[in-house]
């Protein structure tokens, strides 16, 4: 029996285009953003998810709407525990404000490892331990299924890391751009990669 999970990062915002930090924190999609979804939609047409499981944030909800326009008697449940990691005071600013304004506390986060964070914030290891939370749990309750799980960057590093056996401070190995898809089939003798980082072609 196989679970098929693809994993979605959502369309461009307009802090990513302005590089800015962005954890629960919401950004409106840019026009690119909105074309990135559209092609999403187009890629995962012909996959028939049995369920969602989408980030509570308005970026991967327009993006899960759009994937899911059209299809009938699919379940989309929103869960915390797929959101991106809280930025704390740093959300909306960018690196550069960063250390402008608080330069102790960001040497002290990139110091401490899997334990740093931004006042406020949560550190690598916190948002590990919920995503292994999550992921555990749609094993579970959703065997056999195809899942579609619409979130963000540092989920889908980590769900990668979950499946390989690797630390959390592995996940930066693993690039996840805007629009991208990541799909793993997970059987009872172990996790197969069917791609990762897969950028659908925007139509010209």
């Amino acid at each position: 029996m196989r679970t098929s999970v693809w994993l979605v990062r959502h369309g461009q915002t307009r802090a990513n285009l302005e590089r800015r930090y962005q954890g629960l924190g919401d950004s409106p999609l840019t026009n690119y953003g909105r074309l990135q979804i559209e092609a999403l939609a187009a890629r995962l047409r012909p996959v028939p998810f049995r369920v969602a499981l989408v980030s509570p944030t308005e970026r991967t909800r327009l993006t899960a709407e759009a994937i899911l326009a059209g299809r009938a008697g699919i379940e989309a449940r929103l869960e915390a525990q797929w959101a991106e990691a809280h930025q704390g005071r740093w959300e909306g600013l960018t690196y550069r404000e960063v250390l402008a304004r608080y330069p102790d506390e960001a040497r002290a986060r990139w110091a401490d490892g899997l334990d740093g964070r931004p006042q406020g914030g949560e550190s690598l290891a916190e948002v590990y331990a919920r995503v292994s939370a999550a992921w555990g749990r749609l094993l579970q309750e959703h065997a056999g299924g195809r899942v579609l799980v619409v979130t963000h960057a540092t989920p889908i590093q980590l769900a990668l890391c979950i499946c390989f056996g690797l630390s959390p401070a592995a996940q930066w190995h693993w690039r996840i751009d805007l629009g991208s898809i990541t799909a793993i089939d997970v059987y009872p003798s172990g996790p197969i990669v069917r791609m990762v980082n897969e950028v659908p072609r925007i139509p010209r």
